[in-house]
């Protein structure tokens, strides 16, 4: 679409994860290969869990940049949740800083920088735990399910500072962690609930994404939108 990207990492998080991390210099290769009309790609390791962290991010990126007029809230906390008599203090602190928390100031410090002009987006990722239960997953359904609360509110404040804020709810999209390797049964059993027999891709949510942060989507706002390719919650 021609803009320049400042893309968020941390990789000692992935690492700890059964699918591992992505080689972050091969990432930023094919995204520089990407990009049109001479855009950049800047990137940046933050731990989101620190209090900063967030603050850090836009200056870091408006720094790289100039002017930020889209912020894409798809970062998450992985691992450390478990059903409800697991659930510790610390698992809990630890996806509310991370998923919730962050986001919720990263977006201050977007809106911040963005000044009063028209045309900001900023969306939100969550997991459709408004659609029905995550079982197994207090903690982090807790720690997005409080993103899809907040989502009107927020939007409201954002309007009047020419900021339209939506979030969606990519459904199942493999990235890798429902691989035949990582899963096996469990997989297929989510797969059966595709219809159309296949996960959600990557390319899914990122051509709502798209739309909503171009100018045909300017008038959805304040929205939590789903899109899981009919995905049935049974």
């Amino acid at each position: 679409m021609g803009a320049s990207l400042a893309i968020h990492h941390y990789s000692p998080h992935d690492a700890e994860q059964p699918w591992g991390t992505d080689d972050i210099g091969e990432v930023v290769a094919a995204l520089r290969g990407d990009v049109t009309g001479g855009a950049n790609v800047h990137d940046m390791s933050l731990d989101l869990s620190d209090a900063e962290a967030a603050d850090t991010l836009i200056s870091d990126a408006s720094s790289a940049l100039g002017h930020l007029d889209i912020l894409v809230c798809n970062h998450a906390q992985s691992g450390h949740a478990g059903p409800l008599s697991e659930t510790t203090a610390d698992d809990l602190d630890r996806h509310w800083q991370v998923n919730t928390r962050s986001t919720v100031l990263a977006t201050r410090a977007f809106a911040d920088q963005h000044d009063g002009r028209e045309g900001g987006r900023v969306v939100w990722m969550t997991s459709g735990q408004q659609l029905g239960p995550m079982t197994g997953n207090v903690a982090y359904a807790a720690s997005k399910a409080a993103l899809a609360g907040l989502t009107a509110t927020v939007a409201d404040e954002l309007i009047e500072r020419g900021i339209v804020l939506n979030t969606v709810n990519p459904g199942p999209v493999n990235t890798g962690y429902l691989d035949e390797q990582m899963v096996g049964e469990a997989g297929r059993e989510i797969l059966e609930r595709f219809p159309s027999n296949r996960f959600g891709e990557p390319d899914d949510p990122a051509r709502l994404i798209a739309w909503l942060v171009s100018d045909e989507g300017r008038s959805v706002v304040g929205q939590v939108l789903d899109t899981e390719g009919g995905f049935r919650r049974w």
